[in-house]
């Protein structure tokens, strides 16, 4: 069988683009559920990925893999350390849209191209170029001094970026498709999601069943913008250059940042604006560099 070519296609933009645009628009629809508990927000996500996820394999027809995957221990291992991190991402961001923090949380996912670097780097003895190295040092000159200036840590964004930079990391060694590893992801994290929903209800304070339509149908809806986005991406990616891909990765971080500012009026005062431009130079110096590799 011969390797697919790397060039990019009409389909794979297509997707990919849809992919980020719906995790820009993300934080509005998570402010909209700010008035419930974050783990509720989390336990949902996962409750109403599922179906999501069988019935969109169940169209691909690849629903033996996830069955084999349930049988391998070794797979279910390996899927279970990429599901505590992805579980973990999700409620962080969902903490931090929903707490006034989505500045941060735009600073986190622009750092994660260059952490993955990092990673690869440190744990795959990578080679580094001049245009990576300055752009990681550029990126830990924006953390340190955005938490000198502020006087504490970015924890929310260093927080992002480790948990998705490792998933990230692991879910390369998931010997699985994209698709079917998500599905396997939630099924694993569905015991936990399902275990607090019900003891949240016996104990009357389930929003789920307490609340109006609204707050019902959008719990409900976590689903479709939890998997939807992501599986669409995963398609996406296979059609595309990795250049291509680390400019388009820009789009929702910086959908997030402008929402932060100017939709939720996050304060955005003169040390995150330092901390911000040097994010985004480095961004430009790793980009470029990684536009000029590919072209040669």
């Amino acid at each position: 069988m011969n390797a697919r070519p790397n060039i990019d296609t009409p389909r794979g933009f297509a997707f990919a683009l849809t992919a980020y645009l719906l995790w820009g628009f993300l934080p509005l629809y998570m402010k909209a559920l700010a008035h419930i508990p974050t783990l509720e927000v989390l336990a949902h996500r996962v409750i109403w990925s599922v179906p999501i996820a069988l019935v969109i394999l169940a169209l691909l027809g690849r629903t033996s893999d996830l069955k084999t995957a349930l049988r391998t221990p070794r797979m279910l291992g390996m899927a279970a350390v990429t599901a505590t991190l992805i579980s973990m991402n999700w409620g962080i961001y969902v903490w931090s849209i929903q707490t006034g923090h989505a500045l941060e949380a735009a600073l986190g996912y622009y750092i994660n191209p260059l952490f993955s670097v990092f990673l690869g780097a440190v744990l795959i003895k990578e080679r580094l170029n001049l245009a990576q190295k300055l752009a990681i040092a550029l990126a830990a000159c924006a953390v340190g001094y955005l938490t000198l200036q502020v006087g504490r840590v970015p924890v929310v964004a260093l927080s992002l970026t480790l948990t998705w930079g490792f998933y990230a990391y692991f879910k390369k060694m998931l010997p699985i498709g994209p698709n079917q590893g998500f599905a396997l992801e939630v099924i694993l994290l569905l015991p936990f999601a399902l275990g607090y929903a019900i003891w949240t209800g016996a104990r009357g304070e389930a929003m789920f069943l307490t609340s109006g339509a609204t707050d019902v149908l959008l719990l409900m809806g976590c689903g479709l913008v939890t998997a939807v986005p992501l599986m669409i991406y995963a398609n996406g990616a296979k059609l595309l250059k990795l250049s291509t891909i680390g400019i388009l990765q820009y789009i929702a971080p910086t959908m997030i940042f402008l929402t932060a500012v100017f939709w939720f009026g996050e304060p955005f005062d003169s040390a995150r604006l330092v901390a911000f431009v040097l994010i985004w130079t480095a961004l430009a110096i790793y980009t470029t560099a990684l536009i000029r590799q590919a072209r040669a």
